[in-house]
């Protein structure tokens, strides 16, 4: 059953859904701005990071209006604290993506064709441990019971991040480039892995917030 019960609670009930919803969007509007950039589709690749912005910016604005919600009709006083800490901390999130995607566009890394399926690689399974934080997060307001299930996912897929990280960085110190290019390209491949360890942080505190509720 819902945590969110109260007849006046049904519009913050919709407000957590679309700022779910649009952390969501915002992974896979992540995902296909690196493959843009890793494809030379440069154009697109500028547009995309336009639609991140204004994915970062309802988010934000939705955050708020949570969050005072919560404060003004004294809503779920009990889980307050938690929900507002899990909203902040999934905001981390879609802050990292854009930045990423930014980062790239400012310094544009020249990336040898033979790498771009492992940095694709990466961006998918550090999207995959996203997708599955905000499924875990929704079970925790829809679906108690169903929190752990997408929790280990989560999990599962940061540590696929963490091998297909270790495993391009090696191939990146393996070629016959220069070091400060080595490093540059090195220094990407991390940005697009820390995706998955924000999502991490939030399944960590999402974990936490489950035990207490659950005496």
């Amino acid at each position: 059953m819902s945590i969110i019960y109260l007849k006046q609670s049904k519009i913050l009930e919709g407000q957590i859904d679309e700022f779910l919803d649009t952390i969501s969007r915002a992974s896979l509007i992540f995902r296909n701005g690196i493959k843009e950039y890793l494809d030379g589709e440069i154009g697109h690749f500028e547009n995309t990071i336009g639609e991140m912005s204004r994915m970062e910016n309802r988010a934000d604005e939705l955050r708020r209006t949570i969050e005072n919600q919560l404060y003004m009709h004294s809503l779920i006083p009990e889980l307050r604290g938690d929900v507002l800490g899990l909203l902040e901390s999934m905001d981390t999130v879609i802050n990292a993506e854009k930045k990423t995607l930014l980062q790239f566009s400012v310094e544009m890394p020249s990336v040898p064709a033979e790498l771009g399926p492992d940095y694709l690689a990466l961006a998918d399974v550090s999207v995959n441990a996203a997708e599955e934080m905000v499924t875990a997060v929704r079970a925790f307001f829809h679906d108690f019971n169903m929190v752990k299930n997408y929790l280990h996912k989560v999990y599962f897929h940061e540590k696929e991040a963490d091998k297909i990280s270790d495993r391009l960085k090696r191939r990146i110190f393996a070629t016959d480039l220069e070091l400060s290019r080595k490093i540059h390209l090195r220094y990407f491949a991390l940005h697009v892995e820390n995706i998955s360890d924000y999502a991490e942080d939030v399944a960590d505190r999402l974990g936490i917030s489950t035990i207490k509720r659950s005496y």
